[in-house]
């Protein structure tokens, strides 16, 4: 099973710490060797005085930075650059990719991206989608119902991608307000777990997505901070000497990173909104229900993925 990491933050804030355990789990702590990929949205200093695109939202002014590799994260040059250049950004998507369907390529790698109202949507995915979900995209793709949007890789996660995106762009002409752009999109994270394992993260540089179909988890640092030691490495950090009172940092991940912070869980088929670094969307199931990370390893055996 792949791994997810995601950050989004009031303030332009640097992922190093957290990618600094996270890309561990890519050979080194974990078995996940088939890639990585992160995606950063920066603010940007690039204006755009066209009176046309007016009421394009806020997220307009910011852009996106991504890197791929085809290389386990523990061992890439890549993801040495990452470590070592300190972008500061407002939303960040990162991935560790055990690869199911689709070879290990450059292509097949997450997160990846689409055009989306005018705003580059960044995704990915953790998880297994069922043969028939597959076949049914494929028949739409074949039969001129999936104009959209088209997968360039091989991956079941891609192809999840698009059909969200086609969902999307055939149900709205124009960009719906957020209560029911949010509404519409837990009802497809929804439909998409119930066909297969799906657990994703979604963001347009403004707001990020989280959806679990079996494990995810997240934490919000803030005023007073403290010291945080990560799991996979001999690293800590005392967050007080790096951030001042006002900032706010969530950072969502598939297995916690650190041994000495509370991590929230979602619970299965939840999902939330982030802006900010708060919870501005949450959608619960009546019943909520909380796997254990071997329960949630499991599930992911039980559907195929690997782990």
């Amino acid at each position: 099973m792949c791994q997810l990491l995601g950050m989004n933050c009031n303030t332009p804030t640097d992922i190093g710490f957290s990618f600094a355990g996270f890309r561990r789990r890519g050979g080194m702590t974990d078995s996940h060797e088939d890639g990585f990929g992160i995606a950063f949205f920066e603010r940007s200093d690039c204006s755009n005085n066209d009176s046309s695109n007016s009421d394009k939202p806020e997220n307009a002014s910011t852009g996106l930075r991504l890197f791929h590799d085809n290389r386990p994260s523990h061992l890439s040059p890549v993801a040495d650059l990452v470590n070592n250049y300190p972008i500061k950004a407002m939303n960040v998507i990162a991935h560790i990719r055990k690869a199911t369907q689709g070879q290990n390529c450059l292509a097949n790698t997450h997160p990846f991206v689409r055009e989306v109202w005018g705003e580059q949507w960044v995704f990915a995915h953790n998880g297994q989608m069922n043969s028939e979900f597959i076949k049914r995209c494929q028949r739409l793709q074949d039969n001129g119902n999936a104009s959209h949007c088209q997968p360039v890789g091989s991956t079941d996660s891609e192809m999840a991608f698009c059909y969200l995106v086609n969902r999307l762009k055939s149900s709205f002409k124009t960009r719906p307000d957020d209560k029911t752009l949010f509404n519409f999109l837990t009802t497809q994270c929804r439909y998409l777990s119930a066909n297969g394992l799906f657990n994703c993260l979604i963001s347009n540089g403004s707001w990020q997505l989280a959806y679990a179909g079996s494990l995810l988890f997240y934490l919000t640092r803030q005023a007073p901070f403290g010291e945080a030691k990560l799991a996979d490495d001999d690293l800590a950090i005392n967050f007080g000497d790096v951030t001042t009172d006002t900032d706010k940092v969530t950072i969502l991940v598939t297995v916690p990173l650190t041994e000495n912070e509370k991590w929230q869980q979602l619970a299965v088929n939840e999902c939330l909104i982030f802006q900010d670094g708060d919870v501005i969307y949450k959608d619960s199931p009546s019943q909520r229900k909380f796997l254990t990370i071997e329960e949630g390893i499991a599930v992911a055996r039980a559907v195929g993925a690997s782990v």
